[in-house]
């Protein structure tokens, strides 16, 4: 049986009167990889920053190789051992691959207390062999790639003599090899003794990497285990307190006529000849791995990036999109990936945020209708469920839940005829997910066609009438719903089949 490092007992937190913990135990042992599950607001994040010594708990014991501790701040929290890497790399880019390592524990010759540069590069290298990363430590971060920034990150850690790794939706900006590599390094942390907290809303990497877990909801404690003796479907339960059928709520819809149609659409260097049909009320899946070309097929249809050559068609009538208003005045709509840069402006509050793509038209003359504005706002905000303390609330104040269904919102008050789904759910947890599946469903019984592009399979098996597979800038395979399964779509991505 492995030691147990740390012990959480009751761990109690309130703010202004609001209780974001309630009475939660938790603990971690020597070599083992410990899956911290549950849905945005479950607590997890609190928890976390309590262990980080972030913030302090309003009740409870935490108790540190079988001493009862405290961490009144993060410095106290990192000499104990503890090194979190978090969700978006915190790291310095115009500094060197040395420079964020040491940061705040630099080496200094003992003679004259000046920083020993010789040593610290000498010792990132031993970090970076370590990690079998071939960059030289003089790098500096901005040229590295997301899943080098992670590496870095861990090579921190290490530097730390870390004894504990909190890693926070580390894989939600990696390629599948990169999540292949980073699994290689979380299991040779666990063969030296290491204890990791993996923090994940995929359950199939939770599955995959995890030995043991822990459910919160609400704030509260639901229970823990290993994962060998634990299903998917029990888990969900625990998480969200329905069953994994409730995720992918897909109603029946009535196809109607092609309503958009894509003839050999190229892109030169990125895609090429994407040919495609989209029936009113579908839901055409695309799937692919990262790199694939899905994005930038919607961006070129979006009017966003400019083709090469293909025609695109609307209700058998050829269209020609140089720009998104264009799109939009052909009744398209596009939820891009990245909600944060490209789907809401995150300083203006929600109703700014949904009335801007149709604010030419609330109003007369130069005055902005305030009441017209509102009542948008509210049929949109209400119908979708936004979780907020009005309309007014900013939207960086919000979850990342909700600030996707902002966007959702958004567009949906444009009204289209075809809309494009990027990535719908990314890095939004299980209950929000099924909301937003939900809505997707009813959109498409209304009549909407649908595009849903997707890094997650079981979103595209579940929520898909039709599913299109990319790989490398073309199209390798197309299946029913009847037809679709995991292995086909996965060989499809990675090329081994044709077209």
């Amino acid at each position: 049986m492995n030691n147990c490092i740390i012990k959480m007992k009751g761990i109690k937190k309130y703010f202004y009167g609001v209780k974001a913990l309630d009475g939660v135990d938790f603990q971690i042992r020597t070599a083992e990889v410990h899956a911290l599950i549950g849905e945005n607001g479950a607590g997890k994040s609190t928890l976390v920053k309590i262990l980080t010594g972030v913030y302090q708990p309003t009740a409870g014991t935490i108790i540190l190789n079988d001493k009862p501790t405290q961490f009144p701040s993060p410095q106290v929290s990192q000499k104990a051992g503890i090194s979190a890497i978090h969700q978006e790399a915190t790291m310095f880019p115009d500094l060197s691959i040395i420079e964020n390592i040491f940061m705040g524990h630099h080496i200094r010759n003992k003679s004259n207390g000046l920083l020993s540069w010789r040593e610290m590069k000498d010792k990132t290298q031993i970090l970076l062999d370590k990690l079998e990363l071939d960059i030289r430590p003089d790098t500096k971060v901005r040229n590295l790639s997301v899943a080098q920034r992670h590496m870095v990150e861990i090579a921190k850690a290490l530097s730390l003599d870390a004894k504990i790794v909190i890693m926070d939706e580390p894989t939600s900006a990696l390629t599948l090899r990169e999540v292949e590599y980073l699994y290689k390094i979380i299991r040779k942390l666990k063969s030296e003794g290491k204890a990791v907290i993996f923090i994940s809303h995929k359950f199939e990497e939770v599955f995959e990497i995890a030995d043991y877990f822990t459910v919160l909801r609400d704030g509260k404690y639901i229970g823990e285990g290993t994962i060998a003796d634990i299903t998917v479907d029990k888990i969900v339960q625990m998480v969200i307190g329905r069953s994994l059928e409730q995720m992918y709520p897909k109603l029946e819809a009535e196809q109607g006529n092609i309503t958009l149609k894509v003839e050999n659409l190229t892109k030169i260097g990125v895609f090429k000849n994407i040919s495609f049909d989209l029936h009113k009320g579908e839901i055409l899946g695309f799937f692919g791995l990262v790199g694939a070309g899905r994005s930038e097929v919607m961006q070129t249809i979006f009017g966003i990036d400019a083709k090469t050559s293909g025609d695109v068609f609307i209700n058998g009538e050829k269209i020609n999109i140089t720009n998104p208003s264009d799109a939009m005045n052909f009744g398209l709509a596009y939820l891009p990936e990245d909600r944060q840069i490209q789907g809401a402006i995150l300083a203006m509050n929600i109703r700014e945020n949904i009335t801007l793509p149709i604010i030419d038209g609330i109003g007369r003359y130069i005055f902005l209708d305030r009441n017209r504005e509102f009542e948008i706002t509210d049929e949109y905000g209400r119908y979708i469920e936004i979780k907020a303390s009005s309309w007014e609330q900013l939207v960086e104040d919000l979850s990342g839940g909700n600030q996707q269904k902002v966007v959702l919102a958004k567009w949906i008050a444009t009204k289209p005829r075809i809309l494009i789904l990027d990535e719908p759910t990314k890095g939004i947890d299980v209950a929000t997910k099924a909301t937003v599946h939900n809505f997707i469903s009813e959109l498409a019984k209304k009549g909407i066609a649908i595009i849903l592009i997707s890094s997650e399979l079981p979103e595209i098996l579940g929520m898909s009438n039709n599913v299109i597979v990319m790989h490398e800038g073309v199209i390798t395979a197309k299946f029913t719903r009847e037809e679709a399964n995991s292995k086909k779509i996965i060989r499809a991505a990675i090329g081994s089949i044709s077209k």
